[in-house]
């Protein structure tokens, strides 16, 4: 993988609905100004993987041999990513409260076109 290869960067249903939470948790904890700012942030180093895709570290509870399952640290926030020939997968965000390597292992099992 070449750093300098630009990938398509596509998010999992999974994610979709974890940045609903996420946004909606905000909204009532920092207001609407705040959680549009902080989804907003999620969304830029999301799209921006495209590119920058091996500048983040490998996920400790899924270790491979490739090393394609990347994480982003935002916060309290973790999300996970899959580092595929031609694509980046989004797969899921966690809070740090919930229990990571519990809900961990079954993001291996994401599928997406």
């Amino acid at each position: 993988m070449a750093a300098n290869e630009r990938k398509r960067v596509v998010l999992s249903t999974e994610f979709q609905n974890d940045i609903k939470v996420v946004f909606e948790y905000g909204k009532e904890t920092f207001g609407f100004n705040a959680a549009k700012t902080f989804v907003s942030e999620i969304y830029m180093l999301v799209w921006n993987l495209d590119y920058q895709y091996l500048m983040f570290p490998e996920v400790r509870f899924l270790s491979s041999k490739s090393k394609k399952y990347r994480n982003i640290i935002l916060g309290s926030y973790l999300i996970i990513y899959r580092i595929e020939l031609e694509q980046v997968e989004v797969l899921r965000i966690f809070h740090s409260s919930q229990c990571i390597p519990r809900n961990i292992s079954p993001v291996k099992r994401i599928k997406l076109l």
